[in-house]
C-alpha cells in the first residue's frame, strides 16, 4: 500500500551548525538553508546522521526542527530525523515532527540493541500506527549494526504510512531486489552518495546526501538528469565529484563535511564530543578537493 507522499530528487541530509561552544548557530542554520533551496535542492532532511542527532538533547532536537521548517516555509518538503533504538522515543520524535507539519519523517533502523526482522517489522509499524505522517524506513546496517533485509523492506511498504526507505546498505542485490517487487508508490532513496548514480540507473527514486551540503545545485544536476535518462551526462559530473564524496567520509561524518562548509564560509568548524575535528593530512585533501570544484569561500 505504502503512503500517498511522493518525491524524486535530491534531499539534503543537512548539517547542524555550531559555535565554538557546542551550542546550536541558529543564524548559520538559516543561512544553510537557504543556501539550499536557492541553489535548487528539492528537500531538506535535518536532525540525522549528518545533523550529530546523537548528540543533540530532545529540546534541541525539537529546535532544529522548528527553525529548518520555519525557515524552508513551505518552499520544499521537509523530512525530520525522528528515528530511535526505543520505538516510544521514537513514536515521541515523530509526533513532534507531526505537530510541526512536517512532510515526512526519516526512522533511522533501531541500532545496539540489534532487534530481528521482525522487531524492525513491529517498530516501524508501530510508528505507523502511532501517528498519521509519511514514514521513511532508514537503512544504515554500517551505524546501526543490523540490516534490513529486503523481504522485511517489502513487508513494510504494504503499511499505510510507509513511504520508502533510504538504502545505505551498499547492497546493490538487495536494493535490486527492493526496487524489482516494491508497490508502485514505495520511493527508493540512495543513502550514498558515490552510490547515487548506480542505484537510480536500477530505478532509485533519489537520493538523501551528504555532499549537497556542500555542492546542492552540482548534485541536484546529476541527480536530474538520472531522473532524465541522460546518465552519460550524469556519470560526467559524478566523475568530477567522486572525490569529494570519498573524502566526505575519510573521517565519521559529519566532520568533513562541517570542515568543507567552514571552508566554503558557511559555518564555523565545531562538533560536540566524541566528534573531534579533522586531522591535518585529511584536512589538506579536502581543500584540494573544494578548490579543483571552485569551492573555497563560496558556494556553488
Amino acid at each position: 500500500m505504502s503512503s500517498s507522499f511522493s518525491f524524486r530528487g535530491t534531499a539534503t541530509a543537512l548539517v547542524t551548525p555550531m559555535h565554538t561552544n557546542g551550542e546550536i548557530d541558529v543564524d548559520s542554520l538559516k543561512h544553510l538553508v537557504e543556501f539550499q533551496i536557492t541553489n535548487g535542492i528539492q528537500a531538506l532532511v535535518p536532525c540525522g546522521t549528518t545533523g550529530e542527532s546523537a548528540t543533540l538533547s530532545h529540546p534541541e532536537h525539537h529546535h532544529v526542527m522548528d527553525i529548518v521548517a520555519g525557515q524552508a516555509n513551505g518552499r520544499v518538503p521537509i523530512l525530520v530525523g525522528a528515528g530511535s533504538n526505543s520505538t516510544r522515543e521514537a513514536i515521541s520524535l515523530t509526533q513532534h515532527a507531526r505537530a510541526i507539519n512536517a512532510d515526512a519523517v526519516l526512522s533511522v533502523a533501531p541500532y545496539y540493541n540489534k532487534p530481528t526482522q521482525q522487531g524492525f517489522f513491529e517498530h516501524y509499524k508501530a510508528i505507523a500506527d502511532a501517528v498519521d505522517i509519511p514514514i521513511f524506513v532508514y537503512n544504515v546496517p554500517g551505524r546501526t549494526g543490523s540490516n534490513i533485509n529486503a523481504e522485511t523492506t517489502l513487508r513494510l511498504a504494504e503499511l499505510p504510512g510507509i513511504a520508502g526507505i533510504k538504502e545505505a546498505s551498499g547492497n546493490i542485490p538487495q536494493v535490486m531486489e527492493i526496487l524489482r517487487h516494491r508497490p508502485k508508490n514505495f520511493i527508493v532513496l540512495s543513502g550514498d552518495d558515490a552510490l547515487t548514480l548506480p542505484m537510480m540507473a536500477l530505478g532509485a527514486d533519489g537520493v538523501i546526501s551528504v555532499v549537497a551540503n556542500e555542492i546542492p545545485s552540482l548534485f541536484s544536476t546529476m541527480v536530474q538528469l538520472c531522473l532524465k535518462g541522460e546518465f552519460e551526462n550524469a556519470r560526467n559530473i559524478h566523475e568530477r565529484i567522486l572525490d569529494l564524496m570519498n573524502l566526505n567520509f575519510v573521517e565519521s561524518n559529519p566532520i568533513p563535511v562541517k570542515s568543507a562548509l567552514a571552508m566554503m564560509g558557511i559555518i564555523t568548524e565545531a562538533f560536540r564530543l566524541p566528534l573531534t575535528p579533522m586531522s591535518l593530512e585529511h584536512k589538506f585533501q579536502l581543500r584540494r578537493a573544494l578548490d579543483e570544484l571552485s569551492l573555497v569561500e563560496h558556494g556553488v
